[in-house]
């Protein structure tokens, strides 16, 4: 799945706070009004969160954002995956930097 690290944070923020406006979640997840779009419309085609509309005190029509018993899954898995995809990238890195400090400590002899 694209953007893994967005949908994460968007799912957990919208789990904690279902009636945030997109421009809140701008805000919150710091990318843009055409990605926190993008990444509703495609959770709510893939049944992992469901839009349910309703008035504001302000009169305006607003969404509340509901993750659904698949989303709940859902995003378990992918939390799995990322968590995963970031262990390999920490072990990748911790390997580069055994070799740089090898190159180091072998130019100093």
């Amino acid at each position: 799945m694209k953007h893994i690290k967005e949908t994460i944070k968007l799912l957990d923020h919208i789990e904690q706070n279902p009636e945030s406006t997109q421009r809140e979640l701008v805000e919150k997840l710091d990318v843009s009004l055409g990605k926190v779009n993008f990444l509703i419309k495609a959770l709510a085609e893939a049944e992992i969160i469901k839009l349910k509309r309703f008035k504001n005190s302000k009169n305006k029509t607003a969404y509340l954002y509901l993750i659904t018993p698949k989303g709940i899954a859902k995003k378990a898995n992918i939390t799995g995956e990322f968590l995963k995809y970031k262990i390999e990238e920490y072990d990748a890195l911790k390997q580069e930097i055994k070799t740089l400090k090898l190159k180091i400590h072998s130019g100093k002899k």
